[in-house]
């Protein structure tokens, strides 16, 4: 920091002694003031005679009194104005106690409004000028009273101005702030967006596959001295469940790397073109699927193809977790204008060991999924029995706005 600019941040942190070293710089431009002479042609002349007693006092009481210019600007212009009323009637006309008025009508301009700036600077003005012609000993027209008129222009002007001036910079300040603000409101809203994104994957992942090797597992106990061929194959069908649930863990947790770590894997997210995959690994495991498309295999939207994938994938593990030992399963994809409608049925009833112990979070996630896209989503027991999860996204979902919630 310069010394130049470490005074000013002194000075400007002790506003008193600012404004004290400011009326004694004005005292003394009073007091030089007063030694000079009339004009003669275009040259000025220094008087050696002082100014009279009463010029002194005015002066002085005019520096003094813009100590307190900051606490009460339209009070001290008051007072300094009455000062300089009272010197243009009966002083030497050569003290310019008005100077000390011209700054405090710049006070009240730079502190208050521009209404009453121009109130408050016609009427310093108007009465000043009108002292100055009409009492003092000078002729109306001296240039000296026409001087006062400019001055008190100029420093209402000039206050003014350095009032637009801060109040255009604590605009451009605050509108600095706002749109900080409003880039914070959006990262936390984005990375609150994106952990519920990564949450519902997790979910979805995990809770599919270990599904898979807990049915494979138990099939595994259940016929491992009797049948042990069919002990082999399920579980070859839990290494192949728990391969691939290694493989979507990697890929979705692979997400989270920050630049300098190993590259992600670059599998594409699954869709519905390994819907028949997915319906064959349940099948696999003891559920019988059927599979119906009429949305003729037309390319879908990165997202929307992911969370149809997904929300049949929750839904068949839902039936193959809840629905019973002989329940069968329903899925159909119809393609209906703008929109793609994902229907899961099933025929079960749940019995006491496949009822949920508690509320989990596969509706809540399914639910979350279609709502980020626009879409709409309808679960429900069916009528006689059974569960029935229906979905409609659009297949080109609509960009989220500020507006819209989380």
């Amino acid at each position: 920091m310069t010394p130049l600019a470490r005074a000013r941040h002194q000075l400007t942190a002790h506003p008193l002694a600012l404004d004290s070293a400011l009326a004694a710089g004005v005292l003394l431009c009073m007091l030089a003031g007063s030694f000079v002479g009339p004009h003669s042609g275009h040259t000025v002349s220094w008087s050696v005679r002082p100014p009279a007693p009463l010029s002194l006092l005015l002066m002085t009481l005019g520096a003094l009194t813009l100590v307190f210019r900051r606490r009460a600007p339209m009070t001290v212009l008051a007072v300094t104005g009455t000062l300089s009323v009272v010197e243009c009637v009966t002083g030497d006309p050569r003290a310019p106690v008005a100077m000390s008025a011209v700054v405090a009508l710049f006070t009240v301009a730079a502190t208050t409004d521009r209404r009453t700036t121009l109130r408050a600077g016609l009427l310093t003005m108007t009465a000043l000028t009108s002292a100055a012609m009409l009492a003092g000993p000078l002729p109306w027209y001296a240039q000296e009273n026409l001087g006062i008129l400019a001055w008190t222009g100029i420093g209402a002007t000039a206050g003014d101005a350095v009032r637009s001036r801060r109040a255009v910079v604590q605009a451009i300040r605050e509108r600095a702030e706002r749109a900080e603000r409003t880039r914070e409101e959006e990262a936390r809203r984005r990375v609150a967006e994106e952990r519920l994104r990564i949450a519902r994957d997790l979910h979805d992942v995990v809770a599919h596959h270990i599904a898979l090797v807990n049915v494979q597992a138990g099939v595994a106990a259940h016929v491992m001295d009797k049948r042990p061929d069919q002990a082999k194959e399920a579980l070859a069908h839990v290494r192949e469940a728990s391969r691939s649930a290694l493989s979507e863990l990697r890929a979705t947790v692979g997400l989270l790397r920050q630049s300098g770590d190993p590259e992600a894997p670059t599998e594409p997210a699954p869709g519905l073109d390994r819907l028949d995959e997915l319906a064959g690994t349940f099948r696999n495991a003891g559920l019988l699927v059927e599979v119906a498309r009429a949305d003729h295999d037309a390319p879908l939207p990165a997202a929307v193809d992911l969370a149809a994938y997904r929300v049949i994938q929750e839904a068949l593990t839902n039936v193959q977790k809840h629905a019973g030992a002989d329940a069968k399963a329903e899925v159909s994809v119809v393609r209906v204008g703008p929109h793609i409608e994902i229907t899961v049925l099933d025929d079960g009833s749940p019995g006491p060991e496949e009822a949920p112990v508690g509320g989990g979070h596969g509706l809540l996630g399914m639910r979350e999924r279609v709502t980020a896209l626009r879409g709409t989503l309808t679960t429900g027991p069916r009528y006689g029995g059974g569960f029935r999860v229906h979905a409609i996204l659009p297949v080109k979902p609509r960009p989220r706005t500020a507006e819209d919630p989380v």
